[in-house]
């Protein structure tokens, strides 16, 4: 076993170090910048000391200590009780077996986990079994016809044993479940796949099966289909689906009690007729917010076995994801992620009958991300994975008066949690581990790739209430809850201005924000080169022969070379530019993102459901009043031949030539992603496409500036898609990296150069 395996104990000093808060910086690069973990520059230090925090200890983002860290979202992690780091996989998903001797967990990964749930020793790595084998008898199961599906990735949810232990399930998204066996001496293999009832949806025919659960008899496998929104039955000894059944949008978990299941729906209830909806991914829609635009309800479909059909769906919070089922079958819990609360139905009536926030206050800001939960043996106590919190909630249960006893410390993203009785202890599944940055293995390899997030398995004994409250302290230090409560502090009355204001609302220098978003390279590779910066030079390809305007101005300005981006691809990287926030759609959807590619940017990368209901950057300069210009952010690119009837797409140099004013045979434009942003949008800007070279966008925004010195008015807001530094690689007919690098440089440059020069500067 190598050594990144062994599980480690921690410990919790009481008086750790804390993390200054980042300063924001107006031009983003959304892949996260190396961890190296080393001191910040003077020039932060005296912005630190201008905000007023000089006394705080600072540390760079990155690993601090044996299992501690410090994530590029300004949170510390101090993960409490057993450590069991997974290199190279994102848990999901997390089980114990009926008789308590074997815990799996699995993700983003072609494998499923099989450990020792006392040491956490790994006991075994299961190839998933080949999408191939479809539906045999169990009986006829013979290991040499197998063949493992290396390409497999597990869905958002879905990982749970049969009632007595002999098998285990396991959603994928590729449109099948996978079946294991346990044998007598605990060992695990992959069986077969069963094969999905195809979704037919606009845009992908396979099924993404989420959350799994199976009749007390064993016989009967229910199955969120996700994308088809349907709940099936499957017959467990032929594979054969027996019965489908019509639920809300992208439905997530599923539970049983007695003869009716009950299903979680991320999307709410299915969009009716006159109902205002958006996209939610792969062509299908949901119900959204009319001012956002942004997936706007929960919901939980009750489906009578008997009767053979849905009763009722019952409306919760939004993101409805896991769910728990009370010990005496009297209550059914969902956690609502993106509403920060649980939603507790009584079975006898089908109804809500009370709401618990899993953060101290309903007041209290955004975030804390409820996503999954697991009740204790006795029902008495309630324990739910705070994914934003990077903790496990403890919620004292007693339907309409329970109430948040504290929380417990996890690792980044808490995704699964189970509650193992016997031990007296918590299993906790954490998404995204304790972050990038770690070396792996003895031969030590560093990590600077932005994929290289490990997930890990905290293994917590259930801490006696003498010791929740120092727990919850760790908890809230590390969260920085003390920074979210002196950004709520109100504006005080006649404040000068100030270039940062000291406060929310108290008034700026500042009249023009230009936000420029740039592309997918880190710190290092385009400034690992500026001495003394906190940057590795070997990491540097990009570096000032290159890039010499953004070397300027990094040189005459600030470095901000420990500004980090919480951003780790497109997708996640765009959310955070703009809305601020990663959801727990997001943070499960790097299992191949079966529904979207939510970045905003281009077809099939639309989807309400991946963003935070508190809206975006735009929608929050509207409510103040804030005129803005978007050039390209958040839109798909519209680029064609001006003759219809011209086959094939233009190409770089088609796109290139259009701009040199060589031909006019390529036409420009683009198109809202998101409905709110409509007002703002450029429509003759392109955003996302690495056809169009950027000094396309540097001219079209000069021109623009120049129509507003005229007029002797700039927008309060401006934003600016600047997207060639991402590169098209070695693709034939494309620019070198260098060259497209080069290419976004010049097209900075000249921007900053045409504002530096203009009679708004």
């Amino acid at each position: 076993m190598r050594n990144e395996q062994l599980p480690r104990r921690l410990g919790h000093p009481e008086s750790a170090p804390s993390l200054t808060p980042c300063v924001a910086a107006s031009v983003a690069a959304k892949a996260s910048r190396s961890a190296a973990g080393r001191r910040w520059t003077t020039g932060l230090l005296a912005v630190a000391a201008a905000a007023g925090l000089a006394g705080q200890d600072l540390e760079t983002v990155g690993p601090a200590g044996p299992e501690r860290a410090v994530t590029p979202v300004n949170q510390v992690l101090t993960p409490y009780g057993l450590q069991v780091p997974l290199p190279g996989l994102r848990p999901q998903a997390l089980a114990l077996s009926p008789n308590g001797r074997l815990l799996v967990t699995s993700g983003k990964t072609s494998e499923l986990l099989v450990l020792d749930p006392v040491t956490g020793e790994l006991r075994q790595r299961v190839p998933l079994p080949s999408e191939k084998v479809n539906e045999p008898h169990p009986a006829t199961i013979a290991p040499q016809i197998l063949h493992p599906d290396k390409d497999a990735q597990l869905s958002f949810t879905g990982l749970i044993f049969s009632p007595d232990g002999s098998r285990i399930y396991l959603s994928n998204v590729n449109g099948s479940v996978k079946v294991f066996s346990v044998g007598p001496e605990l060992r695990v293999r992959g069986l077969y796949s069963i094969r999905l009832p195809a979704a037919n949806a606009p845009r992908r025919k396979e099924e993404i099966p989420a959350g799994l659960a199976i009749s007390a008899d064993g016989r009967r496998l229910y199955v969120a289909l996700n994308l088809s929104n349907r709940l099936a039955e499957i017959e467990v000894a032929t594979g054969r689906v027996l019965r489908l059944f019509d639920v809300g949008v992208a439905p997530y978990d599923v539970a049983v009690v007695g003869h009716r299941v009950y299903v979680s729906n991320w999307g709410g209830r299915r969009p009716q007729a006159g109902d205002l909806t958006g996209p939610a991914g792969r062509g299908t829609s949901v119900r959204v917010d009319p001012v956002t635009f942004v997936a706007n309800e929960g919901s939980v479909s009750v489906i009578d076995l008997a009767a053979g059909r849905g009763v009722t769906e019952v409306v919760v919070g939004k993101h409805a994801a896991g769910l728990a089922v009370a010990p005496n079958g009297r209550y059914v819990v969902v956690a609502n992620a993106t509403s920060d609360n649980l939603s507790v139905i009584d079975v006898r009536t089908a109804k809500v009958v009370e709401t618990i926030w899993t953060k101290n206050s309903p007041a209290e800001l955004f975030g804390a991300s409820p996503n999954a939960l697991a009740f204790d043996a006795a029902g008495r106590r309630l324990y739910v994975a705070n994914g934003t919190q990077n903790a496990v909630a403890v919620v004292a249960f007693k339907p309409g008066h329970s109430r948040l006893l504290g929380a417990i410390p996890a690792g980044w993203f808490p995704g699964a949690v189970v509650v193992d009785s016997p031990r007296h202890r918590l299993d906790v599944a954490n998404i995204k581990g304790l972050g990038p940055g770690r070396r792996r293995g003895g031969d030590g390899t560093a990590e600077f790739n932005s994929h290289q997030y490990h997930g890990s398995l905290s293994l917590m004994p259930l801490p006696p209430e003498r010791d929740l409250a120092r727990l919850t302290a760790i908890v809230w230090r590390d969260y920085r809850r003390d920074r979210l409560a002196q950004a709520k502090l109100p504006p005080r009355p006649g404040q000068p201005a100030r270039p940062v204001p000291e406060r929310i609302g108290e008034p700026s220098l500042f009249k023009h924000v230009v936000y420029i978003i740039k592309e997918n390279r880190t710190y290092d590779q385009v400034l690992g080169d500026v001495i003394p910066g906190n940057g590795d030079p070997d990491l540097c390809v990009f570096g000032a022969r290159i890039t010499p305007n953004q070397h300027k101005m990094v040189k005459d300005f600030a470095l901000l070379d420990n500004t980090y981006c919480a951003g780790i691809c497109s997708a996640d990287g765009h959310q955070w530019s703009t809305t601020a926030f990663g959801t727990d759609y997001l943070e499960r959807s790097f299992a191949g993102w079966p529904r979207s590619y939510p970045d905003g940017m281009g077809e099939d990368e639309d989807d309400a459901l991946a963003y935070a209901p508190t809206g975006f950057l735009w929608d929050n300069a509207t409510a103040h009043g804030i005129t803005q210009y978007n050039y390209g952010e958040f839109a798909a690119p519209d680029i064609a031949w001006r003759d219809p009837a011209r086959k094939g797409a233009p190409d770089f140099l088609d796109c290139y030539r259009t701009w040199k004013g060589e031909s006019d045979t390529v036409r420009f434009a683009s198109y809202p992603m998101v409905e709110s942003l409509r007002p703002y949008l450029q429509t003759n800007y392109v955003g996302w496409a690495l056809e169009v070279p950027d000094q396309f966008r540097a001219d079209y925004f000069i021109r623009d500036l120049k129509r507003f010195e005229a007029a002797g008015s700039l927008p309060g807001l401006i934003w600016i898609c600047l997207p060639d530094d991402h590169t098209s690689g070695t693709r034939h007919g494309a620019p070198t990296p260098a060259a497209a690098v080069a290419d976004n440089d010049l097209a900075f440059g000249r921007i900053v150069e045409a504002l530096s020069h203009s009679k708004f500067w």
